[in-house]
């Protein structure tokens, strides 16, 4: 009988896909912490408007780099946080998409939120819609 990946595989591919990142990103990027936790907790999907727990794989949370400033004080490390209860329903509900890719997917569009990234930015990272 096969389990199921636990925290430390999908950690694992998380930060394969961080170090995949261009050169020019792995940095900035490296500074972002990452989390893993089985599910979102019930008073983050209420403060989202979400109902069901397993529409939200991942979430960033910080300043993103085009809006932080010298000025501004740290309220924490911004973060990553990636579910993995989620992530592996959408995994099986697809079928057709290696976890590592879903993964990478995720992550790259989590890191969009930080970096200011474009569609088109994404695009050009993220090859997820070819």
């Amino acid at each position: 009988m096969s389990r199921a990946p636990d925290a430390t595989e999908i950690e694992r591919l998380a930060r394969a896909a961080l170090a995949a990142l261009p050169e020019a990103f792995r940095p900035a990027a490296e500074e972002v912490a990452l989390q893993i936790e089985e599910f979102p907790s019930e008073r983050l999907l209420d403060e989202l408007g979400i109902e069901d727990p397993f529409e939200l794989t991942g979430l960033y949370e910080g300043v993103p780099l085009t809006e932080k400033s010298v000025l501004d004080q740290p309220q924490g490390p911004d973060t990553i946080r990636l579910f993995r209860r989620p992530i592996l329903d959408e995994w099986a509900h697809r079928g057709d998409v290696a976890l590592e890719d879903l993964v990478r997917h995720i992550v790259v569009h989590e890191l969009a939120h930080h970096f200011g990234w474009s569609d088109a930015d994404i695009a050009r990272i993220d090859r997820w819609w070819e």
